[in-house]
């Protein structure tokens, strides 16, 4: 079954991406030895915390339509949904397996680097799953991630 998602629930899944992504990067931070990095992900957890709060923000901002359910779903599965969706694909839920693969600041950054494009890529799936002014607070999820990945990269060039 496929699902059109509203603007409210795109909201849901940024903000369980977020929370994901914060766990990510402070557990990392235990596993890596290169005070530039540890500090990068320190920040980057910051600001995690900083585009959950936002994403919140915004989601109760949203006018009543914009929270119209696209499909009938009277168990609430489609909170299930949204919330493995997050989980499966970006900064899976079992952090501390993912961290557990980590073997130095190098490897921290390409997974990090990993997730992050992976956010960038389904929240540009996610735009077109909303229509007007949703589609460009959608783009701000990206414009978001598209700067951690580009941060990330950078750090990782300098380790190279």
């Amino acid at each position: 079954m496929g699902y059109n998602f509203n603007a409210a629930e795109v909201y849901k899944i940024a903000v369980q991406i977020e929370e994901n992504g914060k766990q990510f990067y402070e557990e990392s931070q235990k596993k890596i030895d290169v005070p530039e990095v540890k500090s990068l992900f320190s920040e980057l957890a910051k600001q995690e915390i900083e585009h959950k709060h936002r994403f919140e923000s915004l989601m109760a901002q949203l006018p009543s339509e914009s929270s119209t359910p696209t499909v009938w779903d009277p168990e609430n599965e489609l909170d299930r949904y949204i919330k493995m969706m997050a989980d499966d694909h970006i900064f899976v839920a079992d952090v501390k397996e993912q961290i557990a693969g980590i073997k130095d600041a190098k490897s921290a950054l390409k997974m990090a680097i990993e997730f992050e494009k992976d956010s960038v890529l389904f929240f540009l799936s996610l735009e077109d799953a909303v229509t007007g002014k949703d589609q460009e607070t959608i783009k701000i999820l990206v414009k978001e991630e598209q700067a951690h990945l580009k941060r990330l990269t950078l750090e990782l060039m300098k380790l190279k």
